[in-house]
């Protein structure tokens, strides 16, 4: 489970999702940011960590729509490689339900049935950027090695 960083829920509602989070586990947060991928606005947030939790609300027709009702979505690992990363999950069976890279970011979502779940890739070259904001002066996380 090298690089193993985050598990994500899908939210209608992150305030609330972030107040029961707490309330239940004593869970800690980063500010909320709001985010933008091609024609989709979301809100995001991560808990303190490593591994962080990570609540996204994301409008209908998103890759991360909940059609109102919270969910468990997926949990996220770093890669050397997206490329080869998700050539090797395609290639086992569990195709990319969402690709990022046309985007202009290197992530991608691979639907893993037996799970009832996503497995996100995440390009390490990032991970600079989501420790500077996310997890400031915490020390650099493995990736996978493709």
């Amino acid at each position: 489970m090298s690089g193993f960083y985050h598990a994500c829920f899908v939210v209608p509602d992150l305030g609330k999702a972030m107040g029961d989070f707490t309330i239940a586990t004593g869970t800690s947060w980063r500010p909320i940011r709001d985010g933008r991928l091609g024609e989709w606005d979301y809100r995001i947030v991560f808990s303190e960590g490593p591994p962080h939790l990570e609540l996204i609300e994301g409008p209908p027709g998103s890759p991360w729509d909940c059609g109102g009702v919270a969910r468990f979505d997926h949990l996220g690992w770093w890669t050397r490689s997206i490329e080869d990363a998700s050539a090797r999950l395609a290639e086992a069976g569990f195709p990319a339900e969402f690709d990022a890279c046309p985007y202009g970011r290197p992530f991608a979502y691979h639907r893993v049935d037996s799970i009832g779940a996503r497995i996100e890739l995440v390009d390490a070259s990032v991970q600079p950027g989501f420790l500077e904001n996310w997890n400031p002066g915490g020390a650099p996380m493995p990736a996978l090695e493709d």
